[in-house]
């Protein structure tokens, strides 16, 4: 479907007309240019990071002619939860409303869902005058992994251990991902911990942006967290590292032990579509997430 938008954007000493800018569903074809867009934002993200999300999500990009200058995506999670994500604006054409145009088209997409969300500073005001809340940060941590010994409890996951990883990444997020899980079972390598035969907890790591990227990390505390995020930096020392995780779970000073330092992070958002309560305590944590755009 294509929209027509009512924006006048000025840009420079050229004001363009609203017939000149629309809003179409992402397709594949438009990913050559939402890399070029996330490259002019300083984004990491490599043309395989935007086909893993346009994969599993609805998105929509505005276009000057066959030129990407926005783009949002709708990531759902079963029927009741999806992130919104990938939310970038041309900078020429920021502050106009066009970023408020392609929320408005993604948040239509989610429905009733209640939508998360990682925000900038800069784009707070938009967010919260669409009915996002704060509700807490997301600290990202990145460098060369430093060497680190593997621990013995934690070892690499067996072909038959995805049913068992998708429902512990249920418990832990509380929202069904299993589209999700299906691509990071083809994408992503996986450490476990077991005990008597039965995976306990979890952690994977894949390509993404300069190097590679640890999450989900799934366990039951922090100790567990920290020996499968070992495991994995055993695994690869020297290489560039990241990892975003919450900042409630303290694990900061941690990770810069291990060679990863802080280097920004986003302020995690909330908007509940209809009531809806949060869950209760699950017996697992997500650690780590898979991307501050997935969760």
């Amino acid at each position: 479907m294509t929209y027509r938008t009512h924006l006048s954007i000025r840009v420079g000493n050229y004001r363009m007309t609203a017939q000149q800018i629309t809003l179409e569903a992402m397709m594949p074809e438009h990913l050559d240019g939402a890399v070029e867009l996330s490259r002019q934002a300083k984004w990491p993200h490599r043309r395989e990071d935007w086909e893993l999300v346009q994969s599993i999500s609805q998105g929509v990009v505005a276009l000057v002619e066959e030129r990407v200058v926005g783009t949002a995506m709708m990531t759902p999670y079963g029927d009741d939860a999806a992130t919104i994500n990938m939310v970038i604006v041309e900078a020429a054409m920021r502050g106009q409303g066009l970023g408020r145009r392609v929320m408005d088209v993604a948040l239509d997409k989610a429905g009733e869902r209640t939508c998360y969300l990682v925000a900038t500073q800069e784009g707070l005001h938009l967010y919260e005058s669409l009915g996002f809340i704060a509700t807490g940060e997301i600290v990202q941590h990145q460098g060369e992994a430093l060497p680190v010994a593997a621990p013995a409890q934690v070892c690499w996951a067996e072909s038959g251990d995805y049913k068992c990883l998708a429902a512990l990444d249920l418990v832990a997020y509380g929202h069904e991902r299993s589209a999700l899980m299906r691509f990071l079972r083809e994408s992503a390598r996986f450490a476990v911990v077991r005990e008597e035969n039965l995976v306990q907890a979890f952690a994977a790591i894949r390509a993404f942006g300069r190097g590679l990227v640890i999450g989900p990390v799934v366990a039951r505390n922090d100790i567990e967290a920290k020996t499968l995020i070992d495991f994995l930096l055993a695994h690869h020392p020297g290489m560039f590292v990241r990892v975003d995780t919450d900042k409630s779970l303290k694990l900061a000073e941690w990770l810069t032990s291990r060679g990863l330092t802080h280097a920004g992070g986003g302020i995690t958002m909330r908007r509940v579509a209809d009531g809806r309560k949060d869950k209760g305590a699950a017996p697992r944590r997500t650690y780590a997430l898979v991307s501050q755009a997935l969760g």
